[in-house]
């Protein structure tokens, strides 16, 4: 039986591959896709844009980090002795309150207040810069066979032990650089102490800077070196 005014072939249901409309598609729009890509990588750049203004922005907000100025102190000149003692002696690292157990400079503004002077600081923590200067000057002018510190490897005979009570500027009552250095000899074989004293020196501050404050401490220290190295040396 024929059928009339129906194409059979056309009723037939077709397949569609979806790659092949991709395809299709992107051939006949590919503004829509250049678009939809520059979108996106806009999108990122405005991102980036972003953070590195708020960093920006946090830069300046804190601002750089000030420079400070860095001091040392100097072992005290000393007349050099020949070697009269055959004894090895030990400078220990001074103890210290933490107020003073740190690079800051010290200042006492005040009976029992303290501060610390700005925009310097000491090249190293203060015990360390204490004991190293005083093995030097032992070292110079004490007239032992031996000098050292802990973990040189010496045999010792006595050791130099020290205690920082005062090292700044007192401003209380006319700017003035103290120096109180509390000192044990003690006998490294039995644990007894020889003997015992407190050194003390005080130096007048000749100007305002930071220069002018450690320069009144280093003179304070040197006398204070000194005479621990001339007691030492007559004890033992």
């Amino acid at each position: 039986m024929a059928v009339r005014g129906v194409d059979i072939a056309c009723d037939r249901p077709q397949k569609v591959h979806l790659r092949g409309m991709r395809a299709m598609v992107a051939a006949r729009y590919p503004l829509e896709s250049f678009m939809g890509r520059f979108t996106r990588n806009l999108r990122l750049l405005s991102c980036a844009g972003a953070l590195s203004l708020l960093a920006g922005c946090g830069s300046l907000l804190t601002g750089p980090t000030p420079q400070l100025d860095t001091f040392e102190l100097t072992a005290p000149q000393l007349e050099s002795r020949s070697v009269r003692s055959r004894m090895q002696i030990l400078v220990a690292e001074p103890s210290a309150l933490k107020s003073l157990d740190s690079q800051n400079i010290l200042i006492e503004v005040a009976p029992g207040e303290i501060a610390y002077l700005k925009g310097a600081q000491w090249a190293d923590r203060l015990p360390r810069i204490v004991q190293a200067r005083l093995a030097d000057a032992f070292q110079r002018g004490g007239g032992f066979a031996g000098v050292g510190r802990p973990g040189e490897g010496l045999a010792i005979d006595y050791q130099v032990v020290m205690e920082l009570r005062t090292f700044g500027v007192r401003v209380s009552g006319g700017q003035r650089a103290e120096v109180d250095i509390f000192v044990k000899l003690l006998n490294d074989r039995n644990g007894t102490v020889r003997a015992a004293r407190n050194f003390t020196a005080s130096v007048p501050v000749g100007g305002g800077d930071n220069d002018a404050y450690v320069r009144a401490i280093n003179a304070a220290f040197a006398t204070v070196a000194r005479d621990i190295v001339n007691w030492t040396a007559s004890t033992l």
